[in-house]
């Protein structure tokens, strides 16, 4: 049996590829949509029990629909993860499920996708499987002491999980925060690393609903890689966290949470903080991130550290290939919910003008 082949392959099935979808289903594109989940939604559950998304629900919604919420409150994991199954079933998209992408190269005429044994054939794939999906954990985490409990915030499920005693949270970004919060209830705790700024007002409050509204939207069209603003937050977004949105320093200092430098190294099997002093926890939480798994990628497209060479999503270099929903892509919303839809949009649009110009060459050969 021969390979089944396709216009366009999107990998990966969570918000980046479904709005991806979205966008060929309007432009009566055939594809399909590969997911490695059982479900669609799954990658939200595997989340912390307790997880609200960062972002109020007037911006959490994909191209086409509205979120089901009141557009100030925050959902929760499960709700959004409801919601993305909605939306594919909304809009009939065709997203085959368990489909763990194996290996993608190209043999001189397409692209080829293998998938356990089964090949699939494409003109077009946009890769689009989220930016989480390797947990980001420094070599010296090997020597910490073994009797100290240690999580990775992508395996992070409730407090239940941790030993008692105190808890070290490395990484101070929007994870770490939440999850401080959380552990303060029942553990001392400590949060390590840079404060990475907070947006100085609650969002949730009425009378904050205009500055909201030009913070998200300075988000998607001042901080974009057009702009100097844009490009030099871009340099810096890339390897920092991002501001705390919901959760404030004040919250965190309420609840009794230690701020503390950040974590360097290990020694006599505890951490190691920059100011040079070791502290005694029972448990450490890695809020330290996440990075792509690029290894299925066989093909010659990315620089010397190890990004993607794209410009907007777009490899020049691999006629074809396209990236979706990558950190700072465009602009800062770029790997945000309210930011996947106008680069899916972008994408979908080039590949449309691809197949214009393939068909325009294969005229003019004709015609000759």
């Amino acid at each position: 049996m021969g390979a089944e082949h396709f216009d366009t392959v999107v990998v990966g099935g969570g918000q980046a590829g479904l709005a991806m979808g979205y966008h060929l289903a309007r432009m009566h594109r055939p594809f399909v949509i590969l997911d490695a989940n059982p479900h669609i939604g799954d990658s939200w559950r595997l989340r912390w029990d307790s997880l609200r998304l960062f972002t109020p629900a007037r911006y959490d919604a994909l191209p086409g629909s509205r979120y089901p919420a009141p557009p100030w409150s925050f959902p929760t994991r499960e709700e959004f993860a409801d919601y993305l199954r909605a939306y594919a079933a909304e809009f009939a998209l065709p997203v085959r499920n368990g489909v763990r992408v194996d290996r993608l190269s190209h043999n001189g005429q397409g692209y080829v996708i293998e998938s356990d044994g089964q090949l699939l054939e494409a003109d077009n794939v946009v890769v689009a499987p989220g930016f989480d999906q390797l947990p980001n954990m420094p070599a010296f985490a090997a020597e910490l002491n073994p009797r100290i409990r240690q999580v990775h915030a992508g395996d992070y499920h409730n407090p239940a999980q941790l030993l008692a005693g105190d808890v070290l949270i490395v990484g101070a970004g929007n994870s770490g925060a939440d999850i401080a919060l959380e552990i303060s209830r029942s553990h001392r705790t400590y949060l390590s690393g840079r404060h990475p700024g907070q947006v100085p007002w609650r969002i949730e409050r009425t009378a904050a609903r205009p500055l909201n509204r030009m913070i998200f939207f300075a988000f998607s069209h001042v901080l974009t890689v057009r702009t100097p603003i844009g490009r030099k937050l871009r340099s810096q977004a890339l390897t920092h966290s991002g501001p705390l949105i919901r959760v404030k320093a004040g919250d965190l200092a309420a609840a009794g949470v230690q701020r503390v430098p950040r974590t360097d190294g290990v020694h006599d099997g505890l951490p190691l903080l920059a100011d040079g002093r070791t502290i005694e926890v029972s448990n450490v939480v890695w809020c330290t991130g996440f990075r792509p798994d690029t290894s299925w990628i066989d093909l010659p497209v990315f620089g010397a550290d190890g990004e993607p060479e794209q410009q907007r999503g777009v490899v020049r270099a691999q006629p074809g290939l396209y990236f979706l929903g990558r950190l700072f892509q465009y602009a800062l919303a770029s790997s945000m919910i309210h930011g996947v839809g106008r680069d899916a949009r972008y994408i979908a649009r080039h590949i449309a003008a691809r197949d214009r110009q393939t068909r325009s060459d294969v005229s003019a050969g004709s015609a000759t």
